[in-house]
């Protein structure tokens, strides 16, 4: 089965962040990886854009709201798919992502369409 990681943080930009803080992001993420590989659990990973825009949906109407949005404290900073066996693997795996600032890591079970409705955990 397919998991994502959704790794949400405070917002940081990394150019403001010293070189050797920025070295040490890469360093865990790329030990991250590795692992993941190593494993045969790598599916896909990205870091993503600070968001710009949000489309909202309110009554069959589209709004359009430029970020940031002020109501959320932590952000969506980036994701990895992995392959795991269980939901308690997936969360095993989230554990070993080295911590290296405040934040949550949301773990959900990607659904193919194919499928039916998503079972209960």
């Amino acid at each position: 089965m397919h998991y994502l990681l959704l790794l949400y943080g405070e917002p940081r930009d990394l150019t403001d962040l010293p070189p050797e803080e920025i070295a040490e992001v890469y360093r865990v993420h790329s030990e991250f990886g590795r692992k993941l590989r190593e494993a045969g659990a790598f599916v896909a990973s990205a870091p993503l854009a600070p968001a710009a825009k949000q489309v909202r949906l309110r009554r069959r109407e589209r709004l359009v709201v430029d970020g940031p949005f002020a109501e959320t404290k932590e952000q969506l900073g980036g994701y990895y798919v992995i392959e795991a066996a269980s939901f308690d693997d997936a969360v095993r795996w989230a554990h070993e992502l080295e911590p290296i600032a405040d934040g949550t890591i949301e773990i959900r079970e990607l659904v193919p369409v194919d499928s039916g409705p998503p079972r209960s955990s």
